[in-house]
Formats: structure tokens, sequence, C-alpha cells
């Protein structure tokens, strides 16, 4: 399984010109007010909810702007749905129910590239003008045709016949955090490698939060946690009090002055 493995990233590498594309078309996108929406069945669909439910804790965006939708609803995500992805008009009906516009991006996802329920989610998000984009391991499967920018990292037969969830679904884990870190990066919710819109939801991130701080702006503990309490664990606005020396009011003046722009706001 090791050696198999040895030819996945091989494999994602081949296709990150096609990935670049994706993360230009869904920044210009997501700058308009348009969402990311992973649509798959099985492991497929599981691996893009988990993309996007980590999306909000790392950087710090709304649950809404990366989605994540799975053949046969909520109770597909622990437990296989039998028959769920064979019905085409059911992908439709879910990316009917989130209001699709034109400014979104739709991600199908699937191994075979044919799987009727992501294929007839990407017919629909097509008719309403979305992005689409297509994740196979098959570039002449019927979703790599079907999309407007298709990645395929053809991995090669599977050690276990017919198990997707291994190379297949490796390729696709390292895809998707390609495209929504690469997103996110674009988006400005990063300091140069540091998750500075990062969540504080318990106390290994309230630690993290911290440490970044420290590190982006070279104070110690004592003054980072200052900082922290005087704009109520704003990580962006702490930054902005740390490195420009500035008060909590002027550090929310600056940032609101660039536009939210971290980089403009620090001088930098």
């Amino acid at each position: 399984m090791n050696r198999e493995d040895e030819n996945v990233a091989r494999a994602v590498r081949r296709e990150i010109p096609a990935i670049a594309r994706a993360v230009d078309a869904i920044v210009l996108r997501m700058n308009s007010g348009g969402r990311l929406i992973y649509v798959g069945a099985g492991t497929s669909g599981r691996l893009g909810i988990l993309d996007a439910s980590e999306c909000p804790p790392t950087f710090g965006v709304s649950p809404n702007l990366v989605r994540g939708v799975i053949a046969g609803g909520r109770k597909a995500i622990t437990k296989s749905i039998e028959g769920a992805e064979d019905r085409s008009a059911d992908g439709a009906r879910d990316l009917r129910k989130l209001h699709l516009t034109k400014q979104d991006a739709v991600a199908g996802i699937a191994a075979s590239g044919t799987t009727p329920y992501v294929l007839g989610a990407l017919a629909y998000a097509r008719r309403r003008g979305a992005l689409t984009i297509g994740l196979t391991a098959d570039r002449r499967s019927p979703l790599a045709k079907a999309a407007h920018i298709a990645i395929a990292p053809e991995v090669g037969p599977e050690i276990l016949a017919g198990s997707t969830r291994l190379k297949a679904g490796t390729s696709q884990k390292m895809v998707l955090n390609m495209l929504s870190t690469a997103v996110m990066v674009r988006l400005g919710h990063a300091y140069d490698n540091l998750m500075i819109d990062l969540g504080e939801a318990n106390e290994k991130l309230r630690e993290r939060a911290q440490w970044i701080l420290m590190e982006a702006s070279g104070k110690d503990a004592s003054a980072v946690t200052r900082a922290m309490r005087q704009t109520g664990h704003d990580l962006r606005l702490a930054l902005i009090l740390l490195k420009r020396g500035v008060s909590a009011v002027q550090a929310r003046r600056l940032l609101k002055q660039s536009g939210g722009n971290l980089r403009k706001a620090l001088n930098e």
C-alpha cells in the first residue's frame, strides 16, 4: 500500500495547472459574494464535508462560505445510504436548496466520474451559471467532460480492486486541501504561513493563537496576552497593535481604512 501511495503525490502534481485555474476562478467568485460547494457521494462526499467543516476554525470564515453536500444527506456522513448516489435528480434538488447563484463554484467529487448524483448536481450548477469543477480519477469520464475545469489525478488501479477510498480518496483529500487553503490564503486569511484568522474554540487553539502572534510580531507572551485582552482576542487587531505600537482603537481604524487588508494596515 505504501508503494502504491507514492504514486498519489505525483499524480496530483501533474494536476497543479488545473488546480491553479480552479483557485483563480473560485477567488474571483468569492470576491463577488460567491461560495465554494463540494458535492459527492460516499467517501467523496465525506471528504468534501471534512474539508468544508475545517475552514471556519482554520480561517475564521463563515460556515456558509465553503459547504459540503453528500448524497443521502446528514445520515450518509456516518452510514452508507444504499442507492443515494444513483439519483441524479437528488443532486440538483440538494443544490437548489442552497439557492445556487452564478457567483458560486461547485466542485463535483467522484473517483469514477460517473456518479449520477454528482453529474445531476453539476448539470444543475451549469444551468444556474455557476462555475463547475470536476475532481475525478478518470479524465475521460463524464464528470471531467461536464465540468468547466477538470482536475483528474490518475492514480492507477487500487491495491484492493475497486476500493476508491484508498489512492483515489487520498488524491481527493490532497486536492481539496490545496483548493481551500490556496483560496483562503488568496483571500487574506493568512499572514505569511500563519493562521491569522484562527478561531479560539478551545484551550489548544487559544495557545496556538498566542504562539501565532508571538511568531508574527516577535513579542513575548506577556505583550501578546495584553494585546489580545485589549482587542477582544481579535488576532488581526492584536497584530497591528503589536507591530505598529498603536492602541486597540487605532488598530481597528487602520484595519477599516485598509478595507480589511492586513498587510496594508501593517504598512507592509
